[in-house]
């Protein structure tokens, strides 16, 4: 009997109970992924935290490694709220593939749901690109379709291990807008946004509450679009959500 690949993916599935290791930058990013037949941690959008994560955990113990979220938009032809589904990760002169058999069931999701997706590879940064000028050049270097700070670790840990890896990230912050120097500095240490330290930046300097409104509509939109992601990662509606299983720094 022939296969297809989603077909494939899913009686592979049913023969390793071993849960999937999704990777998250943010606590809203976790919440959204957690339940039944996954393991999450997030890295607090700290390259080096989420490294430190990683060792702790037995590659073995996992089938596969999704790395979702949301990310900075490259390729100004996306808007806050498209769905970003990896072909590739980039990150200096390293090329990580990803899981074509991963990939279809994800894009095959989301045509159903009548979602805007595109295929396309995926920057990996150590640090927030928020420049309008910085997401250009960065985009003319890779030519990658978005940016975030996770992709990269997660696509090594599993090329290491030898267990499949995809990424699906949703646009936040499009190439057209600049991200706030608030934006970039507000993350606690265990993934959640510091609300107090953004209300105190904005009685500094009120003519950044602009640009802080524009961003966090942009946040929120793409966080509904996450959530609408949330069946992909095993590839079906029925997933009951669960409390979370989250592993980040304390």
């Amino acid at each position: 009997m022939n296969l297809g690949a989603g077909a494939a993916a899913t009686v592979g599935k049913m023969l390793d109970p071993r849960p999937v290791l999704i990777v998250t930058g943010l606590v809203q990013e976790a919440r959204i992924a957690a339940g039944p037949g996954m393991i999450v941690i997030c890295s607090s959008s700290d390259p080096q935290q989420l490294r430190a994560l990683l060792a702790t955990l037995d590659s073995s113990s996992f089938r596969s490694v999704i790395s979702f979220g949301v990310a900075g938009g490259l390729d100004p032809a996306l808007r806050s709220g498209d769905v970003v589904v990896a072909t590739e990760v980039l990150s200096g002169d390293t090329r990580f593939l990803a899981d074509m058999a991963l990939n279809e069931e994800m894009v095959a999701s989301a045509t159903l749901r009548r979602r805007k997706i595109v295929r396309g590879g995926l920057a990996g940064v150590e640090q927030v690109i928020a420049a309008r000028a910085c997401k250009a050049a960065l985009r003319s270097e890779t030519g990658a379709a978005a940016v975030d700070m996770e992709s990269h670790i997660a696509a090594a840990y599993a090329a290491k291990a030898g267990i499949p890896f995809a990424a699906l990230r949703v646009i936040s912050d499009p190439a057209h807008r600049a991200l706030p120097e608030l934006a970039k500095t507000a993350v606690k240490p265990n993934g959640d946004i510091d609300l107090r330290k953004v209300l105190r930046g904005v009685a500094r300097n009120p003519l950044t509450l602009r640009s802080l409104v524009s961003t966090g509509i942009d946040f929120n939109r793409a966080l509904r679009s996450l959530r609408g992601c949330r069946g992909f990662l095993l590839g079906g509606e029925s997933l009951v959500p669960a409390e979370p299983m989250i592993r980040s720094a304390a």
